[in-house]
């Protein structure tokens, strides 16, 4: 007994610090949205509504406007729960590196859903189609077929969009993405390496890495887009809330949980996605084939 009673809690202290150091590693979420770390269930975030400039002589009356305040608020309220059970006997007998590599692997997992969720939100963005990338229609949801010829149209007049949007500042500010579907992303990497002698030789030397800066944006890739959507928009205007009382944490259970004998270990990340009104206009959801 003594011994089991060792073992569950090097294992406790042992997947604290694996699982922080997982949450912690670098994701396209952290690098493109706003994360919020709240304690609270419930987040407001009112906006005004612009007043409009008159026009008038000297000697007459102006009419004085109301102050407009809109709420918005988000709520806290979604959670993913990885829960996992481990034999006494298989504790016992496993070494500390493979309990190690369940919860980096624990980590990862999470990560992933928290960009799923992320991406999960784009009909809340503004839409941009094929009709965008011809200079005709605005906030098309046509789908685009992405290839090497109109890649850079693509990105082009992303930025125009953000531009029309009085986003220029912010994009200044923040700096600007795109988040690429694996073959996108590829068609990009072909077009940076074809164009110029710098962006080629570059290209050629080191390859295009993760985040890839060019046309004034930086390019990301990403397996969790959802089905026929890449990206857009201005960095940081995007937001992720999560609840700081579970990000990050473990519960473990070495009294059977469920009767059944062993040690239970449950990680678990209150989250909430939200686009806010006044950002709507400069995060664009590219439909594409």
């Amino acid at each position: 007994m003594g011994t089991g009673v060792n073992n569950a809690g090097v294992f406790d202290q042992a997947w604290a610090v694996k699982l922080q150091e997982m949450l912690d590693e670098p994701t396209n979420f952290k690098e493109i949205c706003s994360v919020v770390y709240e304690d609270r269930q419930v987040f407001n975030n009112p906006y005004l509504t612009d007043p409009t400039v008159q026009t008038g002589q000297r000697g007459t009356p102006y009419t004085p406007q109301a102050v407009v305040q809109t709420n918005e608020s988000v709520t806290i309220n979604q959670f993913k729960i990885l829960p996992q059970l481990i034999d006494r006997a298989d504790l016992a007998q496993s070494s500390y590196l493979n309990q190690m590599e369940l919860a980096k692997r624990q980590g990862i997992l999470l990560n992933e859903q928290l960009e799923t969720a992320v991406y999960a939100d784009h009909t809340n963005w503004t839409n941009f189609g094929a009709g965008d990338i011809t200079g005709g229609t605005v906030a098309d949801s046509t789908t685009i077929t992405v290839s090497a010829s109109n890649i850079d149209d693509i990105v082009r007049h992303v930025k125009r969009v953000i531009r029309v949007a009085n986003g220029e500042g912010k994009l200044e500010a923040n700096g600007g993405f795109v988040v690429w579907r694996p073959a996108d992303f590829e068609l990009l990497e072909g077009f940076v390496q074809a164009n110029g002698f710098v962006q080629a030789d570059l290209g050629l030397r080191a390859g295009v890495k993760r985040g890839l800066e060019y046309m004034g944006l930086t390019h990301y890739h990403s397996n969790f887009l959802a089905a026929n959507h890449d990206f857009a928009g201005v960095k940081k205007l995007h937001f992720l809330y999560l609840l700081r009382a579970t990000y990050g944490q473990i519960v473990i259970d070495d009294k059977d949980p469920g009767q059944v004998s062993g040690v239970s270990i449950t990680s678990r990340v209150d989250y909430q996605v939200k686009t806010w009104t006044n950002f709507k206009p400069v995060l664009l959801d590219i439909n594409v084939v």
